[in-house]
């Protein structure tokens, strides 16, 4: 992108504006052409039964397993399938008999696992638990260097450290280089699982895409559960589902608003909005969460590129008075360009409101006044 900045020549603004050369979206109509890739409806309907079939036994996992390592191992697997959403009840439960497990005879992997999965859902449980692997000098001890399971375990736990935690900091530093170390002697799935959150550790991953990534690694692990696999693979196509239909809906929503035409100089962009949405609210009750926040944020993009890559000193100021002002009347102290901005920006945020019930209208007086 290359930009040529406003010019100044004493105190009178020069007429020169910034030009800013946004390559144009890459993504086209393709959401609103491919209505094709969303399941039948025959098809949906088989999946969603499914799913709820399968939901059923895997509730019955959680009620029926009385060891704590498998209650672990069975938490572990759903969230990285990104189907914790499903049993959030269950999860609860089986945290709060964790929390209380004598964990003093676990080993590495064990104890990162319980570490990480207590820490992820809020319960105080002290690094110091660790000290146990550690040797009179005050490093790792040696006789873990060669378990890949527990290092790993122990890495992405580490990423859970807060500030004065220095054992954790320890435990990153320590079990990078063994695990990279490691990596060509390992079998696929466990390699596989290294591999991926070396490149970037779980507690960074957007869940959505983690699940897709995982399915793969998951189904080729000996100890895997079929029926939690068909549960994720087939959670995931629904919600794939789910997203492209959502994506068409904005797509059209963004065309007919047709800014990114008139305002040619800001960025078309309307589908990484809702990408960026997604890493928050993959799940799908908050489909309108995702829809309402992906036209916000399109606006707010517009917004920025009308100050920062385009507008004069003046017509920025003109812009500022008359959102602070929040109404209609006043565009036509607007420069002509900004004018059909303006009043779609206020009628957009109108429809908003008008699709929240009415205990929620409150909240768009907030997102006035963080525009304002």
């Amino acid at each position: 992108m290359e930009k040529q900045p406003l010019t100044f020549i004493g105190d009178e603004e020069a007429k020169v504006r910034k030009s800013s050369k946004f390559h144009p979206s890459i993504w086209g109509d393709y959401f609103i052409r491919s209505s094709s890739l969303s399941h039948a409806e025959e098809s949906t309907q088989s999946m969603i039964k499914r799913v709820e079939e399968l939901k059923v036994q895997v509730k019955s996992m959680f009620k029926d397993t009385s060891d704590i390592l498998q209650l672990m191992n069975l938490i572990d697997s759903s969230q990285m399938l990104g189907l914790d959403y499903h049993f959030e009840n269950e999860i609860d439960k089986a945290l709060r008999l964790i929390y209380e497990f004598d964990d003093n005879y676990y080993g590495l992997y064990e104890t990162s696992l319980r570490f990480r999965l207590l820490r992820q859902h809020g319960y105080h449980v002290s690094a110091d638990i660790f000290n146990k692997f550690k040797g009179d000098n005050g490093s790792f001890i040696s006789s873990l260097n060669g378990d890949a399971k527990g290092l790993l375990s122990l890495y992405n736990a580490s990423y859970l450290g807060t500030h004065g935690e220095i054992i954790l900091d320890e435990a990153k530093s320590y079990t990078k280089p063994q695990l990279v170390s490691l990596l060509t002697e390992l079998e696929q799935s466990l390699a596989a699982q290294v591999s991926l959150f070396l490149e970037l550790p779980l507690c960074r991953r957007m869940k959505i895409l983690l699940a897709r990534k995982y399915i793969l690694i998951y189904q080729e692990d000996a100890m895997r559960n079929n029926v939690i696999l068909e549960l994720a693979k087939l959670n995931f196509n629904l919600l794939q589902s789910l997203y492209q239909e959502e994506l068409k809906t904005i797509s059209i929503w963004w065309n007919d608003l047709a800014l990114a035409k008139s305002l040619s100089f800001t960025r078309d962009r309307i589908v990484e909005c809702y990408y960026w949405i997604l890493t928050i609210y993959f799940e799908p009750h908050h489909s309108r969460a995702r829809v309402i926040c992906s036209k916000v944020i399109s606006l707010i993009s517009i917004t920025d590129d009308i100050y920062d890559n385009y507008s004069t000193l003046e017509e920025s100021r003109q812009l500022t008075e008359a959102i602070k002002r929040w109404n209609p009347q006043v565009v036509d102290c607007l420069p002509e360009y900004l004018r059909d901005y303006y009043l779609k920006l206020l009628k957009t945020c109108e429809e908003i409101e008008e699709e929240l019930e009415l205990n929620e209208k409150y909240r768009m007086q907030y997102v006035q006044d963080e525009v304002c």
